[in-house]
Protein backbone atom coordinates (compact mmCIF):
# COMPACT_ATOMS: atom_id res chain seq x y z
CA UNK A 1 0.00 0.00 0.00
CA UNK A 2 1.03 3.55 -0.30
CA UNK A 3 2.02 6.28 2.11
CA UNK A 4 -1.22 8.00 1.80
CA UNK A 5 -3.23 4.83 1.48
CA UNK A 6 -2.27 3.48 4.56
CA UNK A 7 -2.51 7.15 6.55
CA UNK A 8 -6.26 6.69 5.41
CA UNK A 9 -6.73 2.88 6.86
CA UNK A 10 -5.55 4.28 9.97
CA UNK A 11 -9.02 5.33 11.19
CA UNK A 12 -11.02 2.32 9.84
CA UNK A 13 -8.89 -0.86 10.20
CA UNK A 14 -6.88 -2.31 7.57
CA UNK A 15 -8.10 -2.81 3.53
CA UNK A 16 -8.92 -6.65 3.55
CA UNK A 17 -7.01 -8.38 0.10
CA UNK A 18 -5.19 -5.18 -0.50
CA UNK A 19 -2.55 -5.01 -3.11
CA UNK A 20 1.21 -5.55 -3.21
CA UNK A 21 2.71 -2.18 -2.67
CA UNK A 22 4.00 -0.81 -5.87
CA UNK A 23 2.17 -2.91 -7.64
CA UNK A 24 -1.03 -1.68 -8.43
CA UNK A 25 -0.96 -2.03 -11.62
CA UNK A 26 0.42 -5.25 -11.63
CA UNK A 27 -2.58 -7.04 -9.36
CA UNK A 28 -5.13 -4.82 -11.87
CA UNK A 29 -4.32 -6.60 -14.64
CA UNK A 30 -4.16 -10.17 -12.71
CA UNK A 31 -7.75 -9.37 -11.36
CA UNK A 32 -8.66 -8.68 -15.07
CA UNK A 33 -7.01 -11.44 -16.67
CA UNK A 34 -8.64 -13.78 -14.31
CA UNK A 35 -12.39 -12.71 -14.84
CA UNK A 36 -11.56 -12.50 -18.55
CA UNK A 37 -10.98 -16.41 -18.31
CA UNK A 38 -13.77 -16.80 -15.84
CA UNK A 39 -16.19 -14.43 -18.37
CA UNK A 40 -15.64 -17.26 -20.85
CA UNK A 41 -17.42 -20.18 -18.62
CA UNK A 42 -20.00 -17.72 -17.87
CA UNK A 43 -20.70 -16.52 -21.70
CA UNK A 44 -21.44 -20.38 -22.55
CA UNK A 45 -23.27 -20.75 -19.14
CA UNK A 46 -27.21 -21.46 -19.34
CA UNK A 47 -29.78 -18.80 -18.22
CA UNK A 48 -30.64 -20.92 -15.20
CA UNK A 49 -27.19 -21.19 -14.09
CA UNK A 50 -26.86 -16.95 -13.89
CA UNK A 51 -29.99 -16.74 -11.86
CA UNK A 52 -29.76 -19.40 -9.20
CA UNK A 53 -25.85 -17.41 -8.80
CA UNK A 54 -27.89 -14.49 -7.74
CA UNK A 55 -30.74 -16.32 -5.85
CA UNK A 56 -28.22 -17.63 -3.78
CA UNK A 57 -25.75 -14.58 -3.83
CA UNK A 58 -29.10 -13.08 -2.13
CA UNK A 59 -29.50 -15.27 0.27
CA UNK A 60 -25.65 -14.93 1.49
CA UNK A 61 -26.51 -11.05 1.48
CA UNK A 62 -29.37 -11.80 4.05
CA UNK A 63 -27.53 -14.71 6.20
CA UNK A 64 -24.21 -11.96 6.27
CA UNK A 65 -26.23 -8.71 7.20
CA UNK A 66 -24.61 -8.28 10.54
CA UNK A 67 -21.38 -8.48 9.15
CA UNK A 68 -21.79 -6.50 6.35
CA UNK A 69 -23.51 -3.68 8.96
CA UNK A 70 -20.00 -4.47 10.60
CA UNK A 71 -18.00 -3.63 7.85
CA UNK A 72 -19.94 -0.74 6.78
CA UNK A 73 -19.77 0.74 10.30
CA UNK A 74 -15.99 1.19 9.10
CA UNK A 75 -16.39 2.31 6.23
CA UNK A 76 -18.66 5.42 7.71
CA UNK A 77 -16.48 6.19 10.27
CA UNK A 78 -13.78 6.53 7.60
CA UNK A 79 -15.88 9.01 5.78
CA UNK A 80 -16.71 11.00 8.86
CA UNK A 81 -13.08 11.43 9.57
CA UNK A 82 -12.49 12.84 5.86
CA UNK A 83 -15.57 14.86 6.22
CA UNK A 84 -17.95 13.74 4.07
CA UNK A 85 -20.86 15.67 3.65
CA UNK A 86 -24.54 14.53 5.43
CA UNK A 87 -25.80 13.98 1.74
CA UNK A 88 -22.71 11.65 1.19
CA UNK A 89 -22.73 9.91 4.66
CA UNK A 90 -26.34 8.73 3.45
CA UNK A 91 -25.14 7.43 0.38
CA UNK A 92 -21.92 5.16 2.06
CA UNK A 93 -24.52 3.95 4.54
CA UNK A 94 -26.23 0.45 4.46
CA UNK A 95 -29.38 0.05 6.76
CA UNK A 96 -31.23 -3.50 7.44
CA UNK A 97 -33.85 -1.79 5.01
CA UNK A 98 -30.83 -1.04 1.99
CA UNK A 99 -29.57 -4.82 2.95
CA UNK A 100 -32.59 -6.80 1.95
CA UNK A 101 -33.00 -4.32 -1.05
CA UNK A 102 -30.01 -5.62 -2.48
CA UNK A 103 -30.93 -9.14 -1.87
CA UNK A 104 -34.16 -8.54 -3.39
CA UNK A 105 -32.53 -6.26 -6.12
CA UNK A 106 -30.52 -9.31 -7.15
CA UNK A 107 -33.65 -11.71 -6.93
CA UNK A 108 -35.65 -9.14 -9.41
CA UNK A 109 -32.51 -9.23 -11.88
CA UNK A 110 -32.95 -12.93 -11.81
CA UNK A 111 -36.59 -13.14 -12.54
CA UNK A 112 -36.34 -10.61 -16.07
CA UNK A 113 -35.78 -11.94 -19.01
CA UNK A 114 -32.29 -13.99 -19.97
CA UNK A 115 -31.47 -10.86 -22.46
CA UNK A 116 -28.54 -13.40 -23.72
CA UNK A 117 -29.02 -15.70 -26.98
CA UNK A 118 -31.67 -13.65 -27.69
CA UNK A 119 -32.37 -13.60 -31.88
CA UNK A 120 -32.75 -9.96 -32.98
CA UNK A 121 -32.95 -10.25 -36.73
CA UNK A 122 -33.46 -13.15 -39.14
CA UNK A 123 -33.23 -13.74 -42.66
CA UNK A 124 -32.47 -15.60 -45.40
CA UNK A 125 -30.37 -15.22 -48.68
CA UNK A 126 -31.03 -15.81 -52.20
CA UNK A 127 -28.19 -18.07 -52.14
CA UNK A 128 -29.84 -20.23 -49.36
CA UNK A 129 -26.96 -18.83 -46.60
CA UNK A 130 -29.34 -18.03 -43.71
CA UNK A 131 -28.54 -14.42 -41.08
CA UNK A 132 -29.46 -14.21 -37.74
CA UNK A 133 -28.32 -11.32 -35.65
CA UNK A 134 -28.10 -12.56 -32.01
CA UNK A 135 -27.62 -11.16 -28.78
CA UNK A 136 -24.19 -11.54 -26.76
CA UNK A 137 -22.13 -10.43 -23.68
CA UNK A 138 -20.21 -7.46 -23.92
CA UNK A 139 -16.97 -9.37 -21.99
CA UNK A 140 -15.46 -8.01 -19.51
CA UNK A 141 -16.82 -4.79 -17.43
CA UNK A 142 -14.92 -2.44 -15.30
CA UNK A 143 -16.88 -0.36 -13.24
CA UNK A 144 -15.15 2.79 -11.22
CA UNK A 145 -17.89 4.04 -8.81
CA UNK A 146 -18.07 6.05 -5.67
CA UNK A 147 -19.76 6.18 -2.22
CA UNK A 148 -22.50 3.97 -2.65
CA UNK A 149 -21.68 0.05 -1.41
CA UNK A 150 -24.95 -1.16 -2.95
CA UNK A 151 -23.94 -0.40 -6.23
CA UNK A 152 -21.71 -3.63 -6.11
CA UNK A 153 -24.78 -6.02 -5.82
CA UNK A 154 -26.57 -3.92 -8.72
CA UNK A 155 -23.38 -3.74 -11.02
CA UNK A 156 -22.42 -7.08 -10.40
CA UNK A 157 -26.14 -8.50 -10.58
CA UNK A 158 -26.39 -7.13 -13.75
CA UNK A 159 -22.95 -8.32 -14.92
CA UNK A 160 -23.95 -11.73 -14.13
CA UNK A 161 -27.10 -11.82 -15.51
CA UNK A 162 -26.19 -10.54 -18.91
CA UNK A 163 -22.93 -13.09 -18.64
CA UNK A 164 -20.92 -10.37 -18.47
CA UNK A 165 -17.33 -11.10 -16.26
CA UNK A 166 -16.80 -7.43 -14.24
CA UNK A 167 -13.95 -6.19 -12.51
CA UNK A 168 -15.30 -3.46 -9.93
CA UNK A 169 -13.40 -0.95 -8.33
CA UNK A 170 -15.70 1.14 -5.85
CA UNK A 171 -14.95 4.60 -3.99
CA UNK A 172 -12.16 4.44 -1.24
CA UNK A 173 -14.80 5.46 1.40
CA UNK A 174 -16.65 2.15 0.91
CA UNK A 175 -13.80 -0.25 0.21
CA UNK A 176 -14.84 -2.88 3.46
CA UNK A 177 -18.58 -2.51 2.27
CA UNK A 178 -17.94 -3.12 -1.66
CA UNK A 179 -15.46 -5.93 -0.40
CA UNK A 180 -17.35 -7.97 1.06
CA UNK A 181 -21.10 -7.63 -1.10
CA UNK A 182 -17.98 -8.65 -4.02
CA UNK A 183 -17.73 -11.71 -1.51
CA UNK A 184 -21.23 -12.89 -1.21
CA UNK A 185 -21.48 -12.67 -5.34
CA UNK A 186 -18.91 -14.79 -5.33
CA UNK A 187 -19.74 -17.10 -3.06
CA UNK A 188 -23.33 -17.11 -5.19
CA UNK A 189 -21.47 -17.72 -7.89
CA UNK A 190 -19.68 -20.60 -6.75
CA UNK A 191 -22.44 -22.01 -5.18
CA UNK A 192 -24.17 -22.02 -9.19
CA UNK A 193 -21.34 -23.81 -10.41
CA UNK A 194 -20.03 -21.21 -11.68
CA UNK A 195 -16.20 -19.79 -11.64
CA UNK A 196 -16.15 -17.36 -8.63
CA UNK A 197 -13.14 -15.03 -10.58
CA UNK A 198 -16.21 -13.67 -12.71
CA UNK A 199 -16.39 -11.12 -10.82
CA UNK A 200 -13.37 -8.97 -8.96
CA UNK A 201 -13.48 -6.41 -6.17
CA UNK A 202 -10.19 -4.44 -6.67
CA UNK A 203 -9.81 -3.31 -2.79
CA UNK A 204 -7.50 -0.42 -2.64
CA UNK A 205 -7.65 3.08 -1.68
CA UNK A 206 -4.58 3.89 -3.65
CA UNK A 207 -6.15 5.85 -7.03
CA UNK A 208 -3.58 4.36 -9.06
CA UNK A 209 -6.07 1.66 -9.20
CA UNK A 210 -8.15 3.79 -11.41
CA UNK A 211 -5.84 4.41 -14.08
CA UNK A 212 -4.26 0.45 -14.43
CA UNK A 213 -7.95 -0.49 -15.10
CA UNK A 214 -8.44 2.62 -17.87
CA UNK A 215 -5.30 1.22 -19.59
CA UNK A 216 -6.42 -2.39 -19.69
CA UNK A 217 -7.13 -2.78 -22.79
CA UNK A 218 -7.69 -6.40 -24.42
CA UNK A 219 -8.66 -7.46 -21.02
CA UNK A 220 -11.17 -5.28 -19.55
CA UNK A 221 -14.52 -4.73 -23.13
CA UNK A 222 -16.27 -1.45 -21.44
CA UNK A 223 -15.43 0.84 -18.68
CA UNK A 224 -18.49 2.62 -16.45
CA UNK A 225 -17.59 5.21 -14.54
CA UNK A 226 -19.99 6.13 -11.82
CA UNK A 227 -19.49 9.29 -9.78
CA UNK A 228 -18.51 13.24 -9.85
CA UNK A 229 -17.59 15.16 -12.67
CA UNK A 230 -13.73 14.76 -11.72
CA UNK A 231 -13.67 11.20 -11.80
CA UNK A 232 -16.25 10.87 -14.99
CA UNK A 233 -13.58 14.03 -16.90
CA UNK A 234 -10.65 11.63 -15.89
CA UNK A 235 -12.12 8.80 -17.34
CA UNK A 236 -13.09 10.26 -20.55
CA UNK A 237 -9.37 11.70 -20.87
CA UNK A 238 -7.71 8.73 -19.96
CA UNK A 239 -9.47 5.78 -20.69
CA UNK A 240 -8.04 3.91 -23.56
CA UNK A 241 -11.27 1.49 -23.53
CA UNK A 242 -15.23 2.79 -24.39
CA UNK A 243 -17.10 4.11 -22.14
CA UNK A 244 -20.52 4.09 -21.12
CA UNK A 245 -20.93 7.79 -19.13
CA UNK A 246 -22.67 7.94 -15.96
CA UNK A 247 -22.21 11.81 -15.65
CA UNK A 248 -23.09 14.20 -13.04
CA UNK A 249 -27.40 14.33 -12.18
CA UNK A 250 -28.34 17.85 -12.62
CA UNK A 251 -31.85 17.78 -12.65
CA UNK A 252 -34.81 20.24 -12.85
CA UNK A 253 -38.10 20.12 -11.90
CA UNK A 254 -40.50 22.65 -13.86
CA UNK A 255 -43.94 23.92 -12.43
CA UNK A 256 -45.53 25.49 -15.37
CA UNK A 257 -48.62 27.79 -15.07
CA UNK A 258 -51.30 25.37 -15.60
CA UNK A 259 -49.50 22.88 -12.54
CA UNK A 260 -51.99 21.89 -9.90
CA UNK A 261 -50.13 23.65 -6.79
CA UNK A 262 -50.37 20.81 -4.38
CA UNK A 263 -48.85 18.50 -7.26
CA UNK A 264 -46.06 20.89 -7.45
CA UNK A 265 -45.58 21.33 -3.93
CA UNK A 266 -45.55 17.51 -3.27
CA UNK A 267 -43.62 16.55 -6.22
CA UNK A 268 -40.66 19.16 -6.04
CA UNK A 269 -40.39 17.95 -1.95
CA UNK A 270 -40.32 14.89 -2.79
CA UNK A 271 -37.47 15.23 -6.13
CA UNK A 272 -35.76 17.32 -4.31
CA UNK A 273 -35.72 15.24 -0.59
CA UNK A 274 -36.24 12.17 -0.60
CA UNK A 275 -32.82 11.31 -0.66
CA UNK A 276 -31.04 14.22 -1.57
CA UNK A 277 -27.51 12.25 -2.12
CA UNK A 278 -28.67 10.44 -5.42
CA UNK A 279 -28.04 11.63 -9.00
CA UNK A 280 -31.86 11.74 -9.68
CA UNK A 281 -32.21 14.28 -6.66
CA UNK A 282 -33.67 17.54 -8.15
CA UNK A 283 -31.10 20.39 -8.47
CA UNK A 284 -32.95 23.11 -9.85
CA UNK A 285 -36.55 24.79 -9.37
CA UNK A 286 -37.55 26.04 -12.59
CA UNK A 287 -41.39 27.85 -12.01
CA UNK A 288 -43.37 30.04 -14.54
CA UNK A 289 -43.71 33.65 -13.66
CA UNK A 290 -47.16 33.55 -13.78
CA UNK A 291 -47.70 31.57 -11.42
CA UNK A 292 -44.48 32.12 -9.21
CA UNK A 293 -46.31 34.86 -6.73
CA UNK A 294 -48.73 32.69 -5.68
CA UNK A 295 -47.09 28.72 -5.68
CA UNK A 296 -43.54 29.71 -4.98
CA UNK A 297 -44.12 30.28 -0.86
CA UNK A 298 -46.21 27.21 -0.60
CA UNK A 299 -43.07 25.54 -2.08
CA UNK A 300 -40.51 27.17 -0.16
CA UNK A 301 -42.63 26.71 3.02
CA UNK A 302 -42.42 22.52 2.44
CA UNK A 303 -39.01 22.71 1.27
CA UNK A 304 -37.92 24.67 4.35
CA UNK A 305 -39.26 22.67 6.80
CA UNK A 306 -37.36 19.21 5.59
CA UNK A 307 -34.68 21.66 5.75
CA UNK A 308 -33.39 22.92 2.25
CA UNK A 309 -31.37 25.62 1.69
CA UNK A 310 -32.93 27.95 -1.39
CA UNK A 311 -30.57 29.67 -4.04
CA UNK A 312 -32.72 31.78 -6.29
CA UNK A 313 -32.30 34.83 -9.02
CA UNK A 314 -33.49 38.31 -8.31
CA UNK A 315 -37.02 37.53 -9.55
CA UNK A 316 -37.30 34.68 -6.89
CA UNK A 317 -35.78 36.27 -4.18
CA UNK A 318 -38.04 38.77 -5.10
CA UNK A 319 -40.75 36.74 -3.99
CA UNK A 320 -39.47 35.18 -0.97
CA UNK A 321 -37.24 36.68 1.34
CA UNK A 322 -36.12 32.91 2.50
CA UNK A 323 -34.47 32.08 -1.19
CA UNK A 324 -31.14 33.35 -0.69
CA UNK A 325 -28.65 34.35 -3.98
CA UNK A 326 -27.74 32.28 -6.72
CA UNK A 327 -24.85 33.10 -8.74
CA UNK A 328 -23.99 31.48 -12.08
CA UNK A 329 -22.45 28.32 -10.78
CA UNK A 330 -25.85 27.29 -9.29
CA UNK A 331 -26.93 26.26 -12.28
CA UNK A 332 -24.66 24.11 -13.36
CA UNK A 333 -23.70 22.45 -9.87
CA UNK A 334 -25.20 19.07 -8.82
CA UNK A 335 -25.31 19.59 -4.94
CA UNK A 336 -25.97 16.08 -3.84
CA UNK A 337 -27.10 17.89 -0.46
CA UNK A 338 -30.27 19.55 1.00
CA UNK A 339 -29.42 22.82 -1.82
CA UNK A 340 -32.04 23.77 -4.40
CA UNK A 341 -31.54 26.84 -7.09
CA UNK A 342 -34.86 28.58 -7.97
CA UNK A 343 -35.20 30.61 -11.62
CA UNK A 344 -38.55 32.10 -12.10
CA UNK A 345 -38.80 31.79 -16.23
CA UNK A 346 -41.40 33.13 -18.92
CA UNK A 347 -42.90 29.75 -20.10
CA UNK A 348 -41.96 26.36 -20.74
CA UNK A 349 -39.72 27.99 -23.75
CA UNK A 350 -37.61 29.35 -21.54
CA UNK A 351 -37.78 26.48 -19.26
CA UNK A 352 -36.30 23.71 -22.35
CA UNK A 353 -34.04 26.23 -22.70
CA UNK A 354 -32.28 26.51 -19.31
CA UNK A 355 -32.65 22.75 -18.82
CA UNK A 356 -30.49 22.30 -22.53
CA UNK A 357 -28.14 24.94 -21.57
CA UNK A 358 -27.17 23.94 -17.62
CA UNK A 359 -28.41 20.53 -17.45
CA UNK A 360 -26.26 17.30 -17.14
CA UNK A 361 -28.94 14.99 -20.05
CA UNK A 362 -29.58 13.30 -17.17
CA UNK A 363 -33.27 13.23 -15.82
CA UNK A 364 -35.90 16.58 -16.19
CA UNK A 365 -39.57 16.81 -15.24
CA UNK A 366 -42.08 19.66 -15.67
CA UNK A 367 -45.66 19.64 -13.75
CA UNK A 368 -48.54 20.60 -15.74
CA UNK A 369 -52.25 19.99 -16.51
CA UNK A 370 -51.42 21.33 -20.01
CA UNK A 371 -50.94 18.21 -22.10
CA UNK A 372 -49.26 20.62 -25.53
CA UNK A 373 -46.94 22.43 -22.59
CA UNK A 374 -45.94 18.66 -21.33
CA UNK A 375 -45.36 17.56 -24.87
CA UNK A 376 -43.23 20.14 -25.90
CA UNK A 377 -41.07 19.67 -22.88
CA UNK A 378 -40.76 15.92 -23.59
CA UNK A 379 -39.94 16.30 -26.57
CA UNK A 380 -38.00 19.32 -26.85
CA UNK A 381 -35.25 18.70 -23.75
CA UNK A 382 -32.35 16.89 -24.56
CA UNK A 383 -32.18 14.54 -21.46
CA UNK A 384 -31.79 10.70 -21.02
CA UNK A 385 -35.16 10.54 -18.94
CA UNK A 386 -38.01 13.15 -19.32
CA UNK A 387 -41.02 13.34 -17.08
CA UNK A 388 -44.37 14.62 -16.98
CA UNK A 389 -46.15 14.90 -13.67
CA UNK A 390 -43.74 12.68 -11.90
CA UNK A 391 -41.00 13.03 -9.22
CA UNK A 392 -37.23 12.72 -10.91
CA UNK A 393 -36.32 10.50 -8.14
CA UNK A 394 -38.31 7.81 -10.46
CA UNK A 395 -34.84 7.71 -12.45
CA UNK A 396 -33.67 4.55 -11.58
CA UNK A 397 -33.59 1.11 -13.21
CA UNK A 398 -35.29 -0.85 -10.31
CA UNK A 399 -39.01 1.54 -10.97
CA UNK A 400 -38.19 1.44 -14.77
CA UNK A 401 -38.51 -2.92 -14.07
CA UNK A 402 -35.19 -3.18 -15.07
CA UNK A 403 -34.14 -5.18 -11.34
CA UNK A 404 -31.28 -2.62 -11.62
CA UNK A 405 -28.97 -0.32 -13.28
CA UNK A 406 -25.45 -0.27 -13.67
CA UNK A 407 -26.08 3.81 -13.85
CA UNK A 408 -27.84 6.29 -15.56
CA UNK A 409 -26.06 6.75 -19.33
CA UNK A 410 -26.03 10.35 -20.39
CA UNK A 411 -24.29 9.35 -23.59
CA UNK A 412 -26.04 8.69 -26.88
CA UNK A 413 -24.36 5.68 -28.27
CA UNK A 414 -24.65 2.28 -27.42
CA UNK A 415 -27.03 3.06 -24.32
CA UNK A 416 -29.01 5.87 -23.13
CA UNK A 417 -30.84 5.95 -19.53
CA UNK A 418 -30.91 3.60 -17.01
CA UNK A 419 -28.17 0.68 -18.15
CA UNK A 420 -30.09 -2.54 -17.22
CA UNK A 421 -28.90 -6.15 -18.14
CA UNK A 422 -30.24 -5.68 -21.97
CA UNK A 423 -27.90 -2.82 -22.27
CA UNK A 424 -24.96 -5.09 -21.25
CA UNK A 425 -24.98 -7.00 -24.12
CA UNK A 426 -23.75 -6.47 -27.88
CA UNK A 427 -24.83 -8.46 -30.97
CA UNK A 428 -23.19 -11.06 -33.37
CA UNK A 429 -23.64 -12.32 -36.51
CA UNK A 430 -24.33 -15.92 -37.33
CA UNK A 431 -24.47 -16.96 -40.59
CA UNK A 432 -24.88 -21.18 -41.38
CA UNK A 433 -24.54 -22.03 -45.18
CA UNK A 434 -24.36 -25.56 -47.09
CA UNK A 435 -21.02 -25.40 -48.67
CA UNK A 436 -21.80 -22.17 -50.57
CA UNK A 437 -18.41 -20.19 -52.11
CA UNK A 438 -18.57 -16.44 -53.17
CA UNK A 439 -18.04 -16.54 -56.87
Amino acid sequence: MTAAALEETDVAGAVPGDVPSGDVAGEVRRLALSAKEAGRVLARASGDARNTALREAAGVIRAREAELLAANAKDVAFGREKGLSAAMIDRLTLTPDRIEAMARGLEDVAALPDPIGTVLAEWDRPNGLKFQRVRVPLGVIGIIYESRPNVTADAGGLCLKSGNAAVLRGGSESVHSSGMIGDCLRQGLVAAGLPGDCLQIIRTRDRAAVGAMLQASGLIDIIVPRGGRSLIERVMADSRIPIIAHLEGICHIYVDRAADPDMAREITVNAKMRRTGICGAAETLLIDKTVAAAQLPGIVDALAEKGCELRGDAAAQGIDARIGAANEADWDTEYLDAIISVKVVDGVDDAVAHINRHGSEHTDSIVTDDLNAAETFLADVDSAIVMHNASTQFADGGEFGMGAEIGISTGKLHARGPVGAEKLTTYKYVVRGAGQVRP
